[in-house]
């Protein structure tokens, strides 16, 4: 692997035209999946890009012809389901959230793990995408946590329903560009350079299972002491599912386990059962 690799998404320009009919489509078709028009303003290009490249592999004329094709066709609809799902990350992605896990939440959760006599520290990372997410707490805690809780193992479970993203977190293989907000301190002892490219190292690779298992339909197995559910329940689901979903994630986690959600995401409105940990990092305690 060399270069950049071409982003399928930036290959088909769209005009105005298009950008209305796109719209319109979704708007109609995000409810039947449960999803929510207001989650994709900030992603629509990147899905109607896709949604043209599909239409033009059948021979569809438009849009509104592709509507009436999912009618005849509902085995389509989990290709549509496919094409709506968003996946943006890199290592360390907001990096204060990252910063006050390592400083505060990891290792009180790491004290409360030993203090039950655990040998694990269990965490997931739900829509874990490629595994840049999960690797970024697996290389906190190998460089800066393990050697203060030498008897603990970190286990992360990294979920996500698209196979491929899973297929490529298992090879933790990565363009440079990825790493540009983690501490360039950390790159010769956490990875291995290529051309254009780093590896995760295996110390840092063993303690991350990749599993492939949608949010909207099932969890993994706990209890977690941690858990990071960031920009996809509670940007892309409707409501009533982000109410389901949270329930979910109740039901796996350990009393006092921590829950993370993207920085720009609010826990639906009524949920009683999290308190606020580091609120303006979207941080809480069960």
């Amino acid at each position: 692997m060399t270069g950049r690799p071409v982003d399928p998404d930036q290959k088909i320009p769209l005009h105005s035209t298009r950008k209305q009919q796109c719209a319109e489509f979704l708007q109609w078709a995000l409810p039947e999946l449960r999803l929510r028009w207001r989650g994709y303003h900030g992603v629509r290009p990147q899905v109607c890009k896709r949604l043209y490249r599909r239409i033009t592999q059948l021979g569809i004329e438009d849009l509104p012809a592709y509507r009436r094709y999912l009618d005849t066709h509902p085995d389509e609809w989990q290709t549509l389901d496919a094409m709506s799902r968003v996946s943006i990350s890199r290592f360390y992605r907001d990096r204060a959230v990252f910063d006050y896990l390592a400083a505060t939440v990891l290792p009180e959760l790491a004290q409360r793990a030993r203090a039950r006599g655990a040998d694990n520290l269990n965490v997931w990372c739900a829509g874990a995408g490629a595994g840049e997410e999960p690797y970024t707490l697996a290389i906190i805690w190998e460089l800066q946590l393990r050697a203060a809780f030498p008897e603990l193992q970190i286990n992360i479970v990294a979920s996500d329903a698209d196979a491929n993203l899973c297929r490529r977190g298992k090879k933790a293989h990565y363009p440079q560009r990825v790493f540009k907000d983690m501490p360039a301190e950390w790159l010769d002892t956490a990875l291995s350079a290529g051309d254009g490219y780093y590896c995760l190292k295996p110390n840092i690779r063993r303690c991350v299972e990749f599993r492939v298992e949608d949010l909207r339909t099932g969890v993994p197995t706990g209890p977690f002491d941690l858990v990071l559910c960031r920009n996809l329940a509670f940007t892309y689901f409707n409501t009533a599912l982000q109410h389901t979903t949270l329930e979910r994630l109740q039901a796996a986690m350990n009393p006092g386990a921590a829950l993370v959600l993207g920085i720009h995401e609010h826990l639906p409105e009524g949920s009683s059962a999290f308190h606020p940990w580091a609120e303006n990092l979207r941080i809480y305690r069960l």
